[in-house]
């Protein structure tokens, strides 16, 4: 019985390391829709906060003010995480986003701007991947399609567009930068970055080797010690159950 309580705890140690294992490799993710920076006043704004595990505290910053955001914040039902929605967003909302678990592990961050002015730019808030297709549009506060469109990389002029939208088919690293967008008459947009993510990024092959360790030959490592150890403890009980029969064949001879 003892044996057996033994192997019971060294077993459940085991599971305990691997599923610490598992938490220091998951992340946090924070995503945002709709997918955009800008966003007129009074527009709804949700943020998604993914968690593999655990419950999620909201960060906000403000003008440099680190503090708690004011929007709805529900936990899921069926899966692991929170969102933060903003049915009618103000400009005292805008600023950069991000969530942390109960060890404080940041997600990635989103920053947003909340304008009242007449003109925003769409553009994807989180990093696009090198040859993707984007969209860049440049949006009136009122409906009005088909607006002439001045699109801006980096403070300088790179394409007008009749339809108010700038289309890049397949978006490499060199076009990464600061955008912006003017409708002539009506207004400018303030500038967002597009970010770009290498479609074959440089290799850390010393962070890949810890990788590996940690999730394939540490638990191998482990789950053979345990073998082992089962395996001592195993044949231990065997020899003392032999000497214990053998010393009850003696004893029950030299009765006789």
């Amino acid at each position: 019985m003892e044996v057996t309580a033994l192997c019971i705890r060294l077993l459940m140690n085991v599971l305990f390391l691997l599923s610490a294992l598992d938490h220091t490799v998951d992340s946090l993710s924070l995503r945002v829709d709709p997918n955009r920076v800008q966003f007129f006043l009074y527009e709804p704004v949700a943020l998604h906060c993914d968690a593999s595990y655990g419950s999620v505290q909201w960060k906000f910053v403000h003008k440099s003010k680190v503090e708690k955001p004011k929007c709805k914040i529900t936990d899921r039902a069926t899966s692991t995480g929170s969102s933060c929605i903003h049915k009618n967003v103000y400009p005292e909302e805008g600023g950069e986003y991000w969530c942390e678990d109960g060890e404080g592990k940041r997600s990635n961050t989103i920053t947003i701007t909340v304008t009242n002015g007449s003109v925003v730019l769409d553009s994807p808030a989180l990093p696009v991947m090198e040859g993707a297709a984007v969209t860049l549009r440049c949006r009136y506060k009122t409906t009005s399609p088909n607006l002439t469109a001045g699109f801006y990389k980096d403070g300088h002029l790179i394409r007008s567009s009749s339809t108010g939208e700038m289309i890049i088919h397949s978006v490499s690293r060199s076009e990464e930068g600061q955008y912006k967008c003017n409708i002539s008459g009506l207004g400018e947009s303030s500038e967002s970055l597009l970010d770009v993510i290498a479609l074959h990024p440089e290799t850390d092959h010393s962070s890949d080797h810890v990788f590996f360790t940690m999730r394939v030959i540490l638990p191998l490592v482990l789950m053979a010690m345990l073998l082992g150890l089962l395996g001592v403890l195993h044949c231990g009980k065997l020899r003392v159950q032999q000497h214990n029969l053998v010393s009850t064949q003696i004893e029950m001879q030299q009765q006789q």
